[in-house]
């Protein structure tokens, strides 16, 4: 009879220990997929960081458009189309990478 209970319990010692290595190894995923989400919200708010600056960019080149003489809206037309291309390109690029 001492036998028995001495297997029975080893056998939950056993049991125990597996369930806590299990426990722990779940514990490791959390921390991980936390990690995760962390490193992509950074990500996600430097893309967001990065698409204001170019909107704000292309905001001040359309004003400057707005307020030039006829014989700088020329040169300044090209300007805002380069930072509309630029603004637009990151934002093909920002809503690929977060799709």
């Amino acid at each position: 009879m001492v036998n028995q209970l001495d297997q029975k319990q080893a056998y939950r010692q056993k049991v125990a220990a597996q369930l806590d290595k299990i426990n722990a190894q779940i514990d490791e995923l959390k921390a991980k997929a936390n990690q995760v989400k962390a490193d992509r919200e950074i990500e996600f708010n430097s893309t967001i960081e990065e698409l204001a600056s170019k909107r704000d960019a292309a905001q001040k080149k359309l004003e400057e458009l707005q307020n030039s003489s006829e014989d700088a809206w020329q040169e300044i037309q090209s300007g805002f189309e380069n930072a509309w291309n630029d603004l637009n390109s990151a934002w093909q690029k920002a809503t690929s990478k977060f799709e």
